[in-house]
Order: C-alpha cells, then structure tokens, then sequence
C-alpha cells in the first residue's frame, strides 16, 4: 500500500487536488494507494499526542497506523515561508520515535507559486527524512507556477508531466 500524504493542514489545498492527480497516475500503474490528508487530524493532536501523551488520542492513532502499516509514501509538499508546513513537521513528530518511516520508502513532490517549486522546501524535508531513516527516491519532482502549470487538477506542462509519471513508476517498483 502506498500512502500519500498531504502535507499541509490547509483544506480544500492544491496540496490535495496533486495528491488526487497522483492517486490517479498510481492506479494506472496498477498500484494500490490511500490518502492521508492532515487537514483531517483532530485539532487537538498537538496536545493530545505528542511527548508524554505519545498514544494516548484514539483518532490520531489511526493516521500512526496508516503510516506503520505502509511501505511507501509519497509526500506532496507545499512551500511556506521557504520551507516546508509546520502541520507537517507537528504530524512526523506525532509519530513517535523511532518513526513508523524507518527503512520505509518514499516519494517526494513539492509544488509552490513560486519559480523554485518547493526546492528549499524538499530539501528542508529531506534531512528530517534521512535523520529518521526514510529512503527517499531520487527523483522528486517540483511543480512550480502551480497557477499555470496545474489546472483543473491536470498537470499542463509536458515535462513535468513526464517526471511525475516517471516518478510514479519509479516508486512502484522502488
């Protein structure tokens, strides 16, 4: 099973509409996938299960066995302030440590307004990842200019288009 995880708690994102793209492109491959939107977790989760109540919220537990219960992942990650989403950061910490992402692997897809496409953002990522044990595969894809390159949930440019696809089937046999 394959996770993909929208890593903002923003609803209603572009983060999620990637995410939906993304699911599509994994059942082309024949691939089977689930989405773990974290807009959904329960608003209290920072208080409720993290540090000494590590476990202790029935509903966040749910999204840890999600995560335990996956091999692969792919992040969709949108760029803020230059980095990736606290929200983010708050989930990956929630699960634990050691982490449910150890020796798992993962894909990565950033996407911003910006020229970059969440590169900074990634990169950011990426030490927390390897710092945890995650693989990550080499190919991540940034989708910059999302207002012109993603419309209607369809990626428009052709490149980033054949990367993503790539990518895909990159991760499916990773």
């Amino acid at each position: 099973m394959i996770t993909i995880v929208v890593g903002t708690n923003r609803r209603n994102s572009k983060s999620k509409q990637v995410a939906l793209f993304y699911q599509k492109l994994l059942t082309e491959l024949h691939a089977e996938s689930q989405l773990l939107d974290i807009a959904e977790l329960p608003d209290d989760f920072i208080r409720t299960a993290l540090y000494e109540n590590n476990g202790k919220n029935e509903v966040f537990n749910v999204y840890r066995k999600l995560m335990r219960d996956s091999e692969k992942f792919v992040f969709i990650v949108p760029e803020y302030n230059g980095s990736y989403p606290g929200a983010l950061k708050v989930f990956i910490d929630g699960l634990g440590y050691p982490s449910e992402l150890k020796h798992k692997k993962a894909a990565l897809v950033g996407i911003s307004d910006g020229v970059q496409g969440s590169a900074l953002a990634l990169s950011h990522l990426i030490d927390v990842f390897h710092y945890l044990g995650l693989n990550i595969l080499a190919q991540r894809v940034k989708i910059p200019f999302m207002k012109k390159n993603f419309i209607e949930g369809v990626i428009q440019d052709n490149l980033i288009n054949q990367l993503i696809r790539e990518q895909a089937e990159l991760l499916v046999n990773f």
